[in-house]
């Protein structure tokens, strides 16, 4: 992979400093919009269930064609990022990401939501994988990690988008014309912001290579993003849940164990940087992955609201650079252009994003919530494990 770090049309390579901190800008502008759109069909989702009429369980089928999505463009967006470079493909694939929010707000029935799901999935993993790339070309330019940041922006975003959603809905405002306001923003920063990323041109032979096999150091990186990424969603999804059905949480202190999770983790990934320079990318894994076990076994053990704030205080701060860490290893790894090899990992991690969340259901029908949070910090026992197996990692 020759890299080019040069700006182009804009002539603004004169200072150093000040061409890497417009290129960080740039990216980081990217992983906003990009967890933005995202954030903002989540906020609406339950607008969307009620004018469809969708029972829970529609709903709940309906939503795998997200991720289907996801997973079915994975080898295609690695090789598309190869072949014709991230920044190319970052052109046109997060409009279109964009655009395909608007398609979700214009579904009249449920097969119809389905099919923008979809098509929201494949937009969507193609940006992602771009994205990602054109993250690590810039680590590299740094020659230092960023990578945590770039993530904190995505994060960021989560919070400006339900604040907005939930500002939407008080005005009762249909998602049709939030998506596209959302929208036109997007494409209107990608416009302003793709003048200034980085150029990234892959081999010849790299770039007849349709599929390559990743290596064991990737296959480990990819089960150890399952891990994290189940821990992220299984959060995400059920924490709530948990302050309201275990803890006995009313009112607004129902939304007390996400906001706590939501807030340490998106904390952790501004401050990533810094502590992953001072502590190092495996120490600092081990240290997530132990963080992750106690916060949750805390919660468990000592069931009662302080407890758990402070147990997903733990959890977030644990979870928030094992995804950032993964992605900028795949990245620099050698021996496969960074896109392919983070769309192989990203495959493997996605899973856990995807089964995480179910697995914590059927367990919590089976015994209850508490016993299915006891899988988590199993998780998070097993990154810690994992990575103090790893040698090649700093």
């Amino acid at each position: 992979m020759n890299i080019n770090y040069q700006l182009t049309d804009r002539g603004l390579a004169t200072n150093l400093q000040s061409v890497r901190a417009r290129v960080r800008f740039a990216v980081s502008a990217f992983y906003f919009f990009q967890g933005l759109c995202f954030a903002s069909w989540a906020s609406r989702i339950p607008d969307i269930k009620s004018a469809l009429m969708l029972s829970d369980g529609a709903m709940g089928s309906i939503l795998f064609a997200l991720p289907a999505g996801q997973m079915l463009t994975m080898p295609f967006s690695g090789y598309l990022a190869s072949t014709y470079g991230s920044k190319k493909i970052m052109h046109f694939a997060p409009p279109m990401y964009a655009l395909a929010m608007v398609l979700l707000s214009l579904a009249t029935s449920p097969v119809q939501l389905a099919i923008a799901l979809f098509i929201f999935g494949i937009t969507g993993n193609i940006s992602n994988i771009a994205i990602n790339t054109q993250a690590v070309v810039a680590e590299k330019m740094y020659r230092r990690p960023i990578m945590a940041s770039f993530h904190g922006s995505w994060s960021l975003a989560g919070f400006a988008g339900a604040l907005i959603g939930l500002l939407m809905g008080v005005l009762q405002l249909s998602p049709m014309y939030h998506f596209m306001m959302v929208a036109v923003v997007a494409i209107g920063s990608t416009i302003l912001n793709s003048h200034y990323l980085l150029a990234d041109v892959s081999s010849p032979a790299e770039k007849k290579k349709f599929f390559t096999k990743p290596d064991g150091f990737l296959l480990s990186l990819g089960v150890i993003g399952f891990f994290a990424m189940s821990c992220e969603g299984a959060m995400f999804d059920w924490s709530g849940v948990y302050f309201k059905d275990v803890l006995g949480a009313t009112g607004g202190l129902v939304t007390l164990g996400y906001a706590s999770f939501m807030i340490m983790m998106t904390s952790g990934r501004f401050v990533g940087n810094k502590v992953i320079a001072k502590f190092g990318q495996k120490r600092l894994m081990q240290i997530n992955g132990a963080l992750i076990a106690v916060g949750l076994l805390i919660a468990v053990v000592y069931p009662t609201i302080p407890t758990a704030v402070i147990g997903f205080l733990m959890v977030g701060f644990g979870v928030s650079t094992n995804i950032p860490i993964v992605f900028s290893m795949t990245g620099s790894h050698k021996g496969m252009p960074p896109s392919k090899a983070l769309a192989a990992v990203s495959s493997i991690s996605y899973l856990g994003f995807l089964l995480g969340p179910p697995m914590i259901g059927y367990i919590s029908e089976v015994f209850n919530l508490r016993i299915s949070y006891l899988l988590i910090a199993v998780f998070g026992v097993m990154i810690s494990l994992l990575v103090s197996r790893m040698k090649v990692m700093k």
